[in-house]
């Protein structure tokens, strides 16, 4: 029913009902808005804390409790950025991803609970850290500090079901080793192997081209070898020997046993086991490895003794050594003037790369310069750990060192577990280098390498064929087609003149003479204190010593060290968290999902290790100042 007006009831309800619909829906989205306004801003302020731009946490830890340290992960020099969202994400629902450890973090706080009257000892839990051989320096400084921690009076006492060879070492600093009884201590030395590739890669009618300068360069031995050359062998046998010795003394030390009694474990393992029946875990009480074999349970109960029960009274008195981490405060009373550290951690690449995940020469250079425009920087320590990379990246690198240095402010190198090739290339400039014992150095040399598969493509009867205008037209057929021998050429003189531009660098920088480096050169790897006595390495020490160092160089009594970073803001953390975990939602993160297949789990990381390997190689000259050998 209507009338002329043509209002009608019908209309009315119509009209009504979308009006409380719509009024509805925008109520909703206010809601919606609200909510994610909230969730958002919880997250940054989370992100603030993780980023540590926001008042540290208050942790609070019962008096005579046990700092926990338990790491799931690698030990490195620097770990990449912690994207704040996902760390949220895994703390909500427990969980506890393998991660790179730092191994600076792991020594603050086992130095901060040193001094802390709250903290009575230290609990080691290392059956999930991971120590890369390559890494022996990290592991030797800390074990250093624990031992340190050890002196002060403070108990260490390490549990565990096993341990290898390089989480025995941290192990060995404490005053008590518990193992399950079924377990074992497995050392079984250093070593150097890996695949020689000649004789496959000739039946698969692959050609390796090869382009070096350098008797000991054998980073590319596997292409062109199907064993070690002796040059290798002497110089790897060299360095491993000092590894193998530092090793040896440091636990017998510790553990107070007789010299030649971690030789004769390694070496002698059959006979030492049968006289224990064939079990691993009484063999190693037997030569003093362990203390006390128990299992989980028992190791439990034995810490609740010692450090008491917590307030559940279903464990002991503990602080995990993240909480206590985050509880630190490192804030800076802005007065002092600073000692500047910047880090140039893993490969060296062309360009910007993230800190943590490679050293790229743009992002390393800025750091610097960063550093050599403030003001309040009187001194800069570059702290490397690299096995080098890109030659163009670490000239970058070293143009803005020696520009630091021209500024009138001192800088130190300190080298980590690896400063070779590149690594050593950005060092050579600094006015003193200090390395650890252990530290793998040198590997003076330049090289180039890839392959070509004409000879297969033409057992296949693949060819190429066409035409160019100048001699090196044909070179853009290489590949498929072969290499020509006017380009080889080219590319021989050009890591010659890369060879020669490096010794330049070492002689320029040390103050030494060309054909001495050259003599102590040609792509061969030193030991930190052997590198000291051929006067590649000024001094023996860590970072601290370097630091120390370069105060002194300035002039400087009183000071703060301070990081050179270039770390996202937290928002911007937050929208990458947020994209990243979007992919994830959608499927898009195609090698996670690769990852929840346990079958297919290693090709994946082998995949994508590989890949990440390969992208590396990015120098705009293809010229490579890299010790393959030594990672």
């Amino acid at each position: 029913m209507s009338d002329q007006s043509g209002f009608s009831v019908w209309g009315f309800i119509k009209g009504f009902g979308k009006l409380i619909i719509g009024l509805l829906l925008l109520l909703q989205g206010l809601i919606g808005l609200v909510v994610l306004l909230l969730f958002v801003g919880v997250l940054v302020s989370v992100a603030n804390g993780v980023a540590g731009n926001a008042d540290k946490p208050q942790v609070t830890i019962p008096d005579e409790a046990a700092l926990v340290i338990n790491p799931n992960g690698v030990l490195v020099e620097q770990a990449a950025e912690v994207d704040p969202f996902e760390a949220v994400v895994e703390e909500a629902f427990g969980a506890d991803q393998p991660t790179a450890i730092e191994v600076h973090d792991l020594v603050r706080v086992i130095r901060k609970a040193k001094d802390d009257k709250r903290i009575k000892g230290v609990v080691l839990d290392l059956g999930n850290l991971e120590i890369p051989s390559s890494s022996a320096s990290k592991a030797h400084y800390l074990a250093a500090e624990l031992t340190t921690f050890r002196e002060s009076g403070k108990k260490i006492i390490a549990i565990g079901d096993s341990y290898n060879q390089n989480q025995y070492l941290l192990a060995a600093t404490a005053d008590e080793i518990h193992m399950n009884d079924y377990g074992n201590v497995f050392i079984y030395g250093y070593g150097r192997y890996g695949l020689y590739l000649k004789s496959f890669l000739e039946k698969l009618k692959i050609t390796s081209h090869v382009f070096r300068v350098g008797t000991f360069k054998s980073a590319v031995e596997p292409f062109i070898r199907d064993d070690m050359s002796p040059e290798a062998e002497e110089a790897n046998r060299a360095y491993l020997d000092v590894l193998w010795r530092e090793y040896m003394s440091t636990i017998e030390a510790a553990r107070g046993l007789d010299a030649g009694t971690i030789s004769n474990y390694a070496n002698n393992l059959g006979d030492v086991l049968r006289s224990a029946d064939g079990d691993f875990a009484e063999a190693a009480l037997q030569t003093g490895l362990v203390d006390k074999l128990n299992s989980r349970a028992e190791q439990r109960e034995h810490l609740m003794t010692v450090f008491g029960k917590d307030k559940e009274e279903k464990s002991f008195k503990q602080v995990g050594f993240r909480r206590y981490l985050s509880s630190l405060d490192d804030r800076k009373d802005g007065d002092a003037p600073n000692i500047a550290v910047v880090t140039a951690s893993g490969a060296i690449v062309d360009g910007e790369a993230p800190l943590g995940e490679a050293a790229g020469g743009d992002t390393i250079a800025a750091l610097l310069r960063k550093a050599r425009e403030d003001e309040k920087v009187k001194a800069v320590v570059l702290r490397v750990d690299s096995p080098g990379g890109s030659a163009f990246a670490s000239d970058v690198i070293r143009d803005e060192l020696l520009a630091v240095k021209a500024s009138g402010k001192p800088v130190v190198a300190s080298m980590g577990s690896l400063a070779a090739s590149g690594g050593y290339w950005i060092s050579a400039g600094a006015d003193e280098i200090w390395a650890a014992p252990t530290t793998i150095t040198g590997s003076i040399g330049i090289f180039g390498y890839f392959n070509t598969f004409e000879e297969a493509a033409a057992h296949w009867g693949v060819y190429t064929d066409g035409v160019g205008t100048t001699e090196l037209s044909p070179l853009l057929a290489t590949g498929i087609g072969p290499l020509p021998e006017n380009v080889a050429d080219i590319i021989q003189q050009a890591v010659e003149h890369g060879y020669d531009r490096f010794l330049t660098v070492v002689s320029e920088g040390r103050d030494l003479d060309k054909e001495y480096i050259d003599s102590i050169g040609q792509g061969r790897v030193w030991i930190g204190e052997k590198a000291t006595e051929l006067k590649l390495v000024d001094n023996i020490g860590g970072i601290d010593e370097s630091i120390a160092a370069a105060a002194r160089l300035a002039g400087l009594e009183d000071y703060d060290v301070v990081e050179m970073t270039e770390k996202k803001t937290p928002f911007e953390q937050l929208l990458a968290g947020l994209s990243v975990e979007a992919a994830r939602f959608v499927g898009a993160d195609r090698a996670s999902a690769l990852r929840k297949t346990p079958t297919l789990a290693k090709i994946a990381g082998a995949v994508e290790e590989q890949i990440e390997f390969f992208g590396e190689f990015n120098d705009p000259n293809a010229a490579y100042a890299r010790c393959l050998a030594c990672e």
